[in-house]
């Protein structure tokens, strides 16, 4: 693991104002708002149209960080903006590089206010030879407690709003060079075959996309707009535990793949492995699946399933999968359980594994056993969790460790 430090490791000291720049990045700026952005700055109706696609292509395809950097915006123009707004990226808090090349990044955001030291994330490049994934995180914190996830003992902070969406793709590709001309930082690991490196977005980070609803479907607008970043919807994916009634919405605002988080099949053992079943359980959201915009054999809903030692992979448990997604165009994604501290769950055995994937695969149904990435700077499914709330569970630790000493 190589951990390479870009900023402050921790929180700035409670003594020190906290400084609050007000003026937005148009970084993530949904095209509406950014037009009506250019009129309120006093930018003429009939230019608004050709400073919008001026602003777009610097900032999406060039990677523009200052407004000075844009060669074609009138020289007048860049005071205005500067005085106006700014190009702002998340911050990059700490940068680890793993073993087999993934990348994790714990950013934070801008404070909001004199009580607000910065909310943090994580987000996590994967590198493989024909693509670049980048999965992306939606809320702070989590609301859902799956009891096999890292990132639901965080308790939920907020949502993120668009541009800090949007943000973590533009660090991302800041840090490995995506843009024409530019090259990647030396000793990161990238896709060979002459693509974009961040080729793919998976909303698989910390949160609940579909909580945070409104704020996904508009930073995917910017990621896909033809005249931008140029992502294709096919290379979105969003993963959502089973909020229902935004299943649909999904599909016919953003066209964007859908995963769930399943990871059982019947109701009483995903109440305790994923509690949001208890709202909306397995029946309701199968239907929503069946109905999902766009689904056929081309696009087939991926069905995430984590693979728990004597939980859910027997045999028996295989066979129910494949009865539950009957007549849904599905795949099933197996994922062998990638551990964190204080968890009660083990990995499922290797053989233990396959044996299951063949039972699927036999019905007719791709099984891919998912590649652990990142397991060594947990930054692996179900691991992540901001670097404030690991720090505070360290100094937990060490405070109980110290107290046991004392007391022998």
């Amino acid at each position: 693991m190589t951990e390479i430090a870009s900023g402050p490791d921790t929180a700035p000291s409670p003594v020190q104002p906290v400084v609050i720049d007000p003026r937005p990045s148009l970084v993530g700026m949904p095209r509406a708002a950014l037009a009506e952005f250019l009129r309120s700055i006093g930018v003429p109706d009939k230019e608004v149209r050709m400073r919008l696609g001026q602003l777009w292509h610097w900032i999406y395809t060039r990677g523009a960080t200052e407004f000075s950097d844009m060669t074609n915006v009138a020289r007048s123009l860049h005071a205005t903006l500067d005085a106006a707004a700014t190009l702002r990226r998340p911050e990059i808090v700490r940068e680890q590089v793993s073993a087999d090349g993934t990348r994790k990044w714990v950013l934070r955001m801008p404070a909001k206010s004199q009580h607000d030291r910065g909310a943090e994330v994580e987000c996590v490049y994967i590198p493989e030879k024909d693509r670049g994934t980048l999965c992306v995180s939606s809320q702070v914190g989590c609301t859902l407690n799956c009891s096999f996830c890292h990132t639901g003992t965080q308790k939920l902070v907020r949502n993120l709003e668009t541009w800090e969406i949007v943000g973590q793709v533009m660090v991302a590709r800041d840090r490995l060079g995506d843009y024409p001309g530019r090259t990647p930082p030396e000793g990161a690991f990238v896709p060979n075959d002459g693509g974009r490196l961040v080729s793919n977005i998976v909303f698989m980070g910390m949160g609940e996309p579909l909580y945070a609803y409104d704020n996904v479907r508009d930073a995917i607008g910017v990621l896909t707009d033809p005249d931008g970043m140029q992502l294709s919807k096919r290379k979105v994916t969003v993963s959502t535990s089973g909020v229902v009634p935004e299943i649909g919405r999904l599909g016919t605002e953003t066209g964007a793949a859908l995963a769930i988080s399943l990871h059982a099949t019947n109701d009483p053992l995903r109440d305790v492995l994923v509690p949001i079943n208890k709202k909306y359980p397995l029946a309701e959201l199968l239907a929503a699946c069946r109905d999902y915009p766009g689904a056929s054999n081309a696009r087939r809903i991926t069905f995430e399933y984590v693979m728990l030692k004597g939980v859910n992979d027997s045999l028996a448990e295989a066979r129910a999968l494949v009865k539950l997604l009957r007549g849904i165009h599905a795949k099933i994604n197996l994922i062998p359980f990638n551990p964190w501290p204080g968890t009660i769950y083990e990995c499922s055995d290797w053989a233990q594994i396959e044996k299951f994937s063949d039972v699927i695969f036999d019905a007719g149904y791709s099984s891919p056993i998912r590649t652990p990435r990142g397991r060594d700077i947990l930054a692996a499914c179900g691991q992540l969790k901001s670097d404030t709330e690991k720090m505070r569970a360290r100094a937990r630790l060490m405070l109980e460790e110290q107290l046991v000493l004392g007391s022998d």
